[in-house]
């Protein structure tokens, strides 16, 4: 899928109907909530798949899901400020893991310009 159109592309930028989606959502307080992505140039993204094995593909056997029209998808998502959908992303990034912190004699050598060892 192309992400810029062209004059002479008379194809549209999304894909059509995709029917019901997997819409991949994390727990919230009061039930589930929708998961918002960002696409490799930053800006955020609703992601939905047409098959429960692509969704567990991409994200994780353990994804928790919810079914949505791209309608109803898109419609949550402008009211949270985002306005672009995705369907069946094929790629990724793993989670950021925490760094560990450095003792804390090391963060004392180095605040006060200390060597790293």
């Amino acid at each position: 899928m192309c992400l810029f159109q062209y004059a002479d592309d008379p194809e549209p930028e999304e894909q059509g109907p995709a029917g019901l989606l997997y819409v991949p959502v994390r727990p919230g307080t009061v039930g589930v909530v929708l998961r918002m992505f960002r696409t490799p140039l930053g800006e955020r993204t609703a992601v939905g798949f047409t098959e429960p094995e692509l969704l567990g593909t991409t994200l994780g056997a353990d994804q928790r899901w919810i079914r949505l029209s791209a309608p109803a998808l898109r419609t949550m998502a402008e009211a949270l400020g985002v306005g672009r959908l995705t369907i069946d992303p094929t790629f990724s990034a793993p989670a950021v893991t925490p760094v560990p912190a450095l003792p804390a004699e090391v963060q004392v050598r180095a605040a006060q310009g200390g060597m790293l060892p």
